[in-house]
């Protein structure tokens, strides 16, 4: 369990702040916090306390992935032919409500790419939920973690923070991730589908 928390909370340190500050009202207060401790170590103290509230109490689910949707403004037809849009995989998911019913979680997840190659993620997501209809509801957030793909640094995991969407009942959700196009590449402008099933 130390390995898991030191492993998620390395990855939280650059976006904790915002993630404390926002759930400063839900988050449990870390007793090993010393008031005179510097930014960085509040915050990594913060950030392993929130990955072990959700490694300890979430509500356990599976991931399931199947498509990956590349923009064909951005990427052209003999490039398309080349890419792997079937995206499959699978991965686990803890997750659990603030006091506001936002939901948070962390999640693994290792899927086929573009290039059929594995890609391994494990993030930490947040989502501000309203209600849609009598047991519906819709989110949007962003994904903050660490990505290893082949294709990029010989697979060494890179830092990444992206939009969010979800839509469905707590206990089924269809998740949509956002992977923008940056400007001097050919790559992004993906809407990454994946399905997340409640298992207690």
């Amino acid at each position: 369990m130390k390995i898991f928390k030191l492993c998620f909370a390395a990855l939280l340190v650059s976006t904790a702040s915002v993630c404390c500050a926002q759930n400063a009202d839900s988050a449990p207060q870390s007793s090993t916090q010393n008031p005179e401790d510097g930014w960085f170590r509040r915050n990594v103290d913060a950030a392993e306390d929130k990955v072990e509230s959700l490694y300890d109490n979430g509500r356990l689910s599976m991931v399931l992935s199947g498509y990956a949707y590349h923009d064909r403004r951005t990427y052209n037809t003999a490039h398309l032919e080349k890419i792997n849009e079937k995206a499959w995989g699978i991965g686990m998911d803890k997750e659990m409500r603030d006091a506001k019913d936002n939901e948070e979680s962390i999640q693994f997840l290792v899927i086929a790419d573009s290039h059929n190659e594995p890609q391994i993620s494990a993030s930490y997501n947040y989502y501000w939920m309203k209600p849609v209809t009598a047991g519906w509801e819709a989110g949007a957030g962003y994904s903050a973690g660490l990505v290893s793909r082949t294709d990029i640094f010989k697979g060494i995991p890179i830092p990444a923070i992206l939009p969010t969407f979800s839509v469905g009942t707590r206990d089924v959700k269809l998740l949509t991730t956002f992977v923008p196009h940056l400007s001097g590449t050919v790559n992004g402008n993906v809407l990454f589908f994946a399905l997340r099933f409640n298992l207690k």
